[in-house]
Protein backbone atom coordinates (compact mmCIF):
# COMPACT_ATOMS: atom_id res chain seq x y z
CA UNK A 1 0.00 0.00 0.00
CA UNK A 2 2.67 1.92 0.53
CA UNK A 3 5.42 1.29 -1.53
CA UNK A 4 4.96 3.48 -4.77
CA UNK A 5 5.01 1.37 -7.85
CA UNK A 6 4.57 4.11 -10.60
CA UNK A 7 7.13 4.26 -12.82
CA UNK A 8 6.43 7.84 -14.09
CA UNK A 9 5.41 11.15 -12.74
CA UNK A 10 2.90 11.06 -15.52
CA UNK A 11 1.61 7.54 -13.95
CA UNK A 12 1.26 9.21 -10.88
CA UNK A 13 -0.64 11.84 -11.94
CA UNK A 14 -2.80 9.09 -14.05
CA UNK A 15 -3.62 7.37 -10.82
CA UNK A 16 -3.85 9.41 -8.38
CA UNK A 17 -5.13 13.11 -9.72
CA UNK A 18 -6.18 13.81 -6.73
CA UNK A 19 -3.47 13.76 -4.18
CA UNK A 20 -1.59 15.06 -6.84
CA UNK A 21 -3.81 18.08 -7.51
CA UNK A 22 -3.64 18.97 -3.73
CA UNK A 23 0.65 18.21 -4.03
CA UNK A 24 0.66 20.90 -6.77
CA UNK A 25 -1.51 23.66 -5.01
CA UNK A 26 0.46 23.43 -1.67
CA UNK A 27 3.75 23.61 -3.90
CA UNK A 28 2.57 26.30 -6.16
CA UNK A 29 1.50 28.26 -3.15
CA UNK A 30 4.59 27.94 -1.19
CA UNK A 31 6.71 29.22 -4.63
CA UNK A 32 4.77 31.73 -4.82
CA UNK A 33 4.41 33.13 -1.11
CA UNK A 34 8.01 32.21 -0.50
CA UNK A 35 10.11 31.98 -3.25
CA UNK A 36 8.81 34.65 -5.55
CA UNK A 37 7.57 36.53 -3.23
CA UNK A 38 4.87 38.42 -5.70
CA UNK A 39 2.14 41.25 -3.86
CA UNK A 40 -0.42 38.74 -5.09
CA UNK A 41 1.55 35.52 -2.57
CA UNK A 42 1.27 38.25 0.01
CA UNK A 43 -2.70 38.80 0.01
CA UNK A 44 -3.22 34.77 -0.25
CA UNK A 45 -1.19 34.78 2.55
CA UNK A 46 -2.90 37.30 4.84
CA UNK A 47 -6.26 36.32 3.65
CA UNK A 48 -5.62 32.56 3.94
CA UNK A 49 -3.51 32.10 6.86
CA UNK A 50 -5.46 30.72 9.79
CA UNK A 51 -6.36 33.15 12.78
CA UNK A 52 -8.80 32.27 15.31
CA UNK A 53 -9.69 35.87 16.01
CA UNK A 54 -10.76 36.71 12.06
CA UNK A 55 -12.76 33.20 12.17
CA UNK A 56 -14.48 34.70 15.41
CA UNK A 57 -15.43 37.81 13.54
CA UNK A 58 -16.54 35.61 10.58
CA UNK A 59 -13.70 35.07 8.36
CA UNK A 60 -14.77 30.77 8.02
CA UNK A 61 -13.08 30.55 4.46
CA UNK A 62 -10.10 30.52 7.37
CA UNK A 63 -11.07 26.84 8.24
CA UNK A 64 -10.07 26.00 4.84
CA UNK A 65 -7.63 27.52 3.59
CA UNK A 66 -4.92 26.96 5.90
CA UNK A 67 -4.61 23.60 4.75
CA UNK A 68 -3.36 24.59 1.51
CA UNK A 69 -0.61 27.20 2.82
CA UNK A 70 2.96 26.21 4.43
CA UNK A 71 5.69 28.24 6.13
CA UNK A 72 9.17 27.29 4.69
CA UNK A 73 10.53 24.73 2.82
CA UNK A 74 10.50 21.33 5.27
CA UNK A 75 7.47 22.25 6.05
CA UNK A 76 5.93 21.87 2.78
CA UNK A 77 8.12 19.29 1.82
CA UNK A 78 7.21 17.46 4.74
CA UNK A 79 3.42 17.50 4.22
CA UNK A 80 3.66 17.11 0.52
CA UNK A 81 6.14 13.93 0.85
CA UNK A 82 3.95 12.82 3.62
CA UNK A 83 0.60 12.77 1.24
CA UNK A 84 2.42 10.95 -1.81
CA UNK A 85 3.44 8.05 0.66
CA UNK A 86 0.14 7.59 2.33
CA UNK A 87 -2.60 9.23 0.18
CA UNK A 88 -2.58 7.12 -2.54
CA UNK A 89 -3.79 3.97 -1.28
CA UNK A 90 -7.25 5.74 0.15
CA UNK A 91 -7.79 7.63 -2.56
CA UNK A 92 -7.87 4.23 -5.05
CA UNK A 93 -10.08 1.96 -2.19
CA UNK A 94 -12.62 5.28 -1.36
CA UNK A 95 -12.68 6.88 -5.27
CA UNK A 96 -12.39 10.97 -5.81
CA UNK A 97 -15.43 11.84 -4.16
CA UNK A 98 -15.22 10.05 -1.24
CA UNK A 99 -11.40 10.74 -0.74
CA UNK A 100 -11.83 14.98 -1.39
CA UNK A 101 -15.00 14.60 1.62
CA UNK A 102 -12.46 12.77 3.44
CA UNK A 103 -9.61 15.10 3.01
CA UNK A 104 -11.80 18.61 3.46
CA UNK A 105 -13.30 17.34 6.44
CA UNK A 106 -10.76 16.19 9.00
CA UNK A 107 -8.75 19.81 7.64
CA UNK A 108 -11.65 21.63 8.80
CA UNK A 109 -12.15 19.13 11.98
CA UNK A 110 -8.55 19.86 12.58
CA UNK A 111 -8.14 23.83 11.98
CA UNK A 112 -12.29 24.05 13.82
CA UNK A 113 -10.65 22.07 17.09
CA UNK A 114 -7.91 25.12 16.98
CA UNK A 115 -10.35 27.39 16.88
CA UNK A 116 -12.75 25.99 19.58
CA UNK A 117 -10.08 25.47 22.06
CA UNK A 118 -9.25 29.42 21.74
CA UNK A 119 -11.46 31.49 19.32
CA UNK A 120 -10.19 34.82 20.05
CA UNK A 121 -6.25 33.89 19.61
CA UNK A 122 -4.19 35.96 17.09
CA UNK A 123 -1.28 33.40 16.70
CA UNK A 124 -1.81 32.11 13.37
CA UNK A 125 -1.45 28.78 11.87
CA UNK A 126 -1.09 26.65 8.44
CA UNK A 127 0.15 23.70 7.15
CA UNK A 128 -1.64 20.29 5.69
CA UNK A 129 -0.34 18.54 8.64
CA UNK A 130 -4.25 18.29 9.91
CA UNK A 131 -6.20 16.74 7.15
CA UNK A 132 -2.86 13.97 7.10
CA UNK A 133 -3.71 13.01 10.59
CA UNK A 134 -7.12 12.52 9.38
CA UNK A 135 -6.11 10.34 6.84
CA UNK A 136 -4.22 8.31 9.84
CA UNK A 137 -7.28 8.21 11.67
CA UNK A 138 -8.85 6.41 8.68
CA UNK A 139 -6.26 4.43 8.61
CA UNK A 140 -6.44 3.40 12.29
CA UNK A 141 -10.13 2.76 11.94
CA UNK A 142 -9.16 -0.10 9.43
CA UNK A 143 -6.45 -1.40 11.78
CA UNK A 144 -8.91 -1.53 15.18
CA UNK A 145 -12.37 -2.10 13.09
CA UNK A 146 -11.93 -3.20 9.64
CA UNK A 147 -9.13 -5.21 9.82
CA UNK A 148 -10.44 -6.87 5.90
CA UNK A 149 -9.00 -3.62 4.36
CA UNK A 150 -5.26 -3.62 5.65
CA UNK A 151 -3.29 -6.74 6.02
CA UNK A 152 -1.11 -7.55 9.11
CA UNK A 153 2.40 -5.79 7.69
CA UNK A 154 0.44 -2.31 6.10
CA UNK A 155 -1.65 -2.30 9.57
CA UNK A 156 1.96 -2.47 12.09
CA UNK A 157 4.02 0.00 9.74
CA UNK A 158 0.50 2.40 10.15
CA UNK A 159 0.62 1.93 14.45
CA UNK A 160 4.44 2.46 14.11
CA UNK A 161 4.30 5.62 11.97
CA UNK A 162 1.19 7.26 13.88
CA UNK A 163 2.72 6.98 17.49
CA UNK A 164 5.63 8.14 15.82
CA UNK A 165 4.21 10.93 14.52
CA UNK A 166 1.91 11.26 17.99
CA UNK A 167 5.36 11.87 19.66
CA UNK A 168 6.27 14.39 17.39
CA UNK A 169 3.72 16.25 17.69
CA UNK A 170 4.23 16.96 21.62
CA UNK A 171 8.13 17.04 21.31
CA UNK A 172 8.50 19.50 18.42
CA UNK A 173 8.16 23.31 18.23
CA UNK A 174 6.02 25.11 16.89
CA UNK A 175 3.26 22.61 16.25
CA UNK A 176 -0.72 23.23 16.24
CA UNK A 177 -1.32 20.14 18.44
CA UNK A 178 -4.91 21.03 18.28
CA UNK A 179 -4.93 20.54 14.14
CA UNK A 180 -3.20 17.23 14.47
CA UNK A 181 -5.70 15.69 17.20
CA UNK A 182 -8.52 17.04 16.10
CA UNK A 183 -7.99 16.01 12.30
CA UNK A 184 -7.13 12.66 13.57
CA UNK A 185 -10.34 12.50 15.29
CA UNK A 186 -12.26 13.69 12.37
CA UNK A 187 -11.03 10.96 10.32
CA UNK A 188 -11.37 8.22 12.88
CA UNK A 189 -15.08 9.63 13.28
CA UNK A 190 -15.82 9.59 9.87
CA UNK A 191 -14.06 6.46 8.78
CA UNK A 192 -17.33 3.88 9.42
CA UNK A 193 -18.94 6.40 6.95
CA UNK A 194 -16.63 6.52 3.84
CA UNK A 195 -15.17 2.82 4.23
CA UNK A 196 -18.87 1.15 3.67
CA UNK A 197 -18.75 -0.90 0.53
CA UNK A 198 -14.67 -0.18 0.46
CA UNK A 199 -12.79 -2.95 -1.10
CA UNK A 200 -9.19 -3.51 0.32
CA UNK A 201 -6.59 -1.47 -2.05
CA UNK A 202 -5.50 -5.17 -3.49
CA UNK A 203 -8.53 -4.33 -5.30
CA UNK A 204 -9.36 -1.24 -6.10
CA UNK A 205 -9.97 0.04 -9.11
CA UNK A 206 -7.87 1.83 -11.28
CA UNK A 207 -4.65 1.10 -9.29
CA UNK A 208 -1.39 0.75 -11.53
CA UNK A 209 -1.02 -2.72 -12.65
CA UNK A 210 1.42 -3.98 -14.08
CA UNK A 211 2.17 -7.55 -16.68
CA UNK A 212 4.96 -9.97 -15.76
CA UNK A 213 5.33 -13.11 -16.62
CA UNK A 214 2.40 -14.47 -14.33
CA UNK A 215 -1.25 -13.38 -13.40
CA UNK A 216 -0.62 -12.10 -10.15
CA UNK A 217 -1.92 -8.46 -10.59
CA UNK A 218 -2.28 -8.43 -6.44
CA UNK A 219 -0.69 -6.86 -4.09
CA UNK A 220 2.30 -9.08 -3.11
CA UNK A 221 5.36 -7.81 -0.67
CA UNK A 222 7.71 -9.96 -2.62
CA UNK A 223 6.67 -8.53 -6.24
CA UNK A 224 10.11 -6.74 -6.20
CA UNK A 225 11.82 -10.79 -6.41
CA UNK A 226 10.09 -10.75 -9.91
CA UNK A 227 10.41 -7.51 -11.18
CA UNK A 228 13.49 -5.99 -10.08
CA UNK A 229 17.25 -7.45 -8.86
CA UNK A 230 17.40 -5.81 -5.89
CA UNK A 231 19.01 -6.99 -2.58
CA UNK A 232 16.83 -8.60 -0.39
CA UNK A 233 18.27 -5.92 3.13
CA UNK A 234 17.56 -3.39 0.76
CA UNK A 235 13.98 -4.58 -0.22
CA UNK A 236 13.50 -5.13 3.50
CA UNK A 237 14.43 -1.89 4.40
CA UNK A 238 13.30 0.28 1.71
CA UNK A 239 9.77 1.49 3.52
CA UNK A 240 12.36 2.47 6.62
CA UNK A 241 14.26 4.11 4.52
CA UNK A 242 12.13 6.66 3.20
CA UNK A 243 10.29 7.20 6.56
CA UNK A 244 13.30 7.91 8.12
CA UNK A 245 13.73 10.42 5.65
CA UNK A 246 10.69 11.97 6.08
CA UNK A 247 11.22 11.85 9.99
CA UNK A 248 14.10 13.42 9.03
CA UNK A 249 12.60 16.42 7.36
CA UNK A 250 10.22 16.51 9.87
CA UNK A 251 13.05 17.38 12.49
CA UNK A 252 15.02 19.69 9.90
CA UNK A 253 11.81 21.91 9.22
CA UNK A 254 12.36 23.67 12.95
CA UNK A 255 15.47 25.58 11.43
CA UNK A 256 13.87 26.41 7.89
Amino acid sequence: MFIRTERSVQEFLRFYPVISTIVIINLLLWVVIDIVQLPIGYTIYNWGIGHNLSVHHGDYWRLITPMFLHSGIGHVVFNCFALVLFGPALEQMLGKTKFILAYFFTGIAGNLGTYVIDPVSITPHLGASGAIYGLFGIYMFMVLFRKDLIDPGNAQIVKVIFFIGLLMTFIQPNINIAAHIFGFIGGFAIAPIILTNTRPFSMARNRPRYRDNTDDVQFNPNRWNKRRIIPTKVRKNFFWIIFGILVLLGLLSRFF
